[in-house]
């Protein structure tokens, strides 16, 4: 059922309205989000515009077709600046406003209230300018997984392309009066019901989008240390369970990492606490860039750390953990210009049994990391393998265990 012009316009502006200052709502119920205030600002000044375009005939051109226009064109900008924000841009206030300004230029002219055609194809541009804009913002922040970017980055193209393609179509329209000439213009693409259902579905994705990205950070800030940006203790306890049972599936070896920061609290003490969480994130720099995609590294609390390798026999970890060391050792000798030379002492365990647990593991880890204290820190410990060696004395080691440990 085709919908009249003037229930378009009713229902395209309370609409626009409606969803505004739901966007606003939920806005106010999270200030952090601001692109969502700008989102919703958005639709509020597309729903003034239907309203003083409604005025055409009635009211001066400066109001229902200047005016009008130049608030539609900004609508857009604002949608485009409101994803630049989302993903930590700047606004740029003289590109948003770079649409409404062509429009008022172009409204100087003698004759453009009237040319149809030409306020056709100028709007139709603008719109898809601002669209294709927002949806390719989108497509740059695409390392972010959220499953709502997509359906906002189609609906967006594709509400751009239709802009461009309706415009040659309404010009074919063979318009009677001065009401029907006006509507020949890109205000019959918004006026439309494909646009309505536009408006409505982008405005859900974004409200989605936000949704789905504050539960993310939400899940994020419960497994990740504020500090370092590393696994927090829970997270990485329980991910270093998980890869312990693969690698016993697969009967491979894994090995645990206990490092300790060596007379962190002298460090503190004598630099202060914010030298003392610079040298904190030292460490996670220094442990991540020497780590494989596939290792584990996670802040216990205080000054104490955790290591996690797949794949790892005595040899190579030990390897790995003196890597670890000795980078650390360079990187933190001088601290924001501070002579620091901290150190640290690592603990290593190699998972010796197939029934072999986490706790153990880091039991062992932990018996090793005493060791380097003990021996005058600054250097990697082995946990002993003696519970292996005794098992082979006496013929109970087993196959599995043997091929873990090699």
């Amino acid at each position: 059922m085709d919908l009249d012009i003037k229930t378009l316009f009713s229902l395209t502006m309370y609409i626009e309205a409606i969803l505004g200052l739901l966007l606003l709502l939920a806005w106010w119920q999270n200030i952090s989000t601001r692109a969502v205030a700008w989102w919703g600002v958005a639709h509020l000044l597309r729903s003034l515009s239907i309203a003083l375009y409604g005025l055409y005939g009635t009211a001066a051109d400066l109001i229902s077709i200047d005016l009008a226009g130049a608030l539609l064109f900004t609508s857009y900008g604002v949608t485009w600046t409101g994803v630049r924000l989302f993903h930590g841009r700047e606004a740029r206030p003289g590109s948003l406003a770079a649409g409404a300004s062509a429009w008022m230029i172009a409204c100087q002219f003698p004759g453009f209230a009237e040319a149809g055609e030409v306020r056709a194809l100028l709007s139709g541009g603008i719109v898809a300018t601002f669209s294709w804009l927002s949806a390719y913002e989108f497509w740059r922040g695409r390392e972010e997984v959220l499953v709502s970017r997509w359906p906002a980055i189609i609906l967006l193209f594709v509400h751009g392309a239709l802009f461009l393609l309706r415009t040659p179509i309404s010009l074919m329209l063979p318009p009677t009066t001065p009401i029907d000439r006006a509507l020949t213009s890109a205000w019959l693409t918004v006026l439309s019901p494909e646009a309505l259902l536009f408006t409505i579905s982008i405005a859900f994705v974004l409200l989605a989008m936000a949704k789905e990205r504050a539960e993310l950070r939400h899940r994020t800030a419960a497994l990740v240390d504020p500090l370092t940006g590393l696994a927090n203790r829970r997270a990485f306890l329980e991910f270093a369970e998980q890869i312990r049972r693969r690698q016993v599936q697969r009967m491979r070896p894994v090995a645990v990492f206990l490092v300790d920061l060596d007379h962190f609290k002298s460090i503190n003490d004598r630099f202060g606490h914010t030298i003392g969480d610079r040298v904190l994130q030292i460490f996670a720099k220094v442990s991540t860039a020497n780590l494989r995609s596939t290792d584990l590294v996670g802040r216990l609390g205080g000054e104490e750390f955790a290591i996690l390798l797949a794949d790892a026999n005595r040899d190579n970890a030990f390897v790995v953990a003196d890597r670890i060391r000795r980078a650390f050792a360079s990187t933190a000798e001088m601290v924001d210009g501070r002579p620091v030379e901290a150190t640290i002492s690592i603990g290593v365990a190699i998972i010796q049994d197939p029934e072999q647990d986490l706790d153990a593991l880091i039991e062992q880890a932990d018996q090793a990391l005493y060791k380097a204290k003990a021996a005058g820190r600054n250097r990697v410990a082995l946990a002993p393998m003696a519970d292996l060696e005794a098992g082979r004395a006496d013929g109970r080691e087993t196959p599995a265990a043997a091929q873990i440990a090699a």
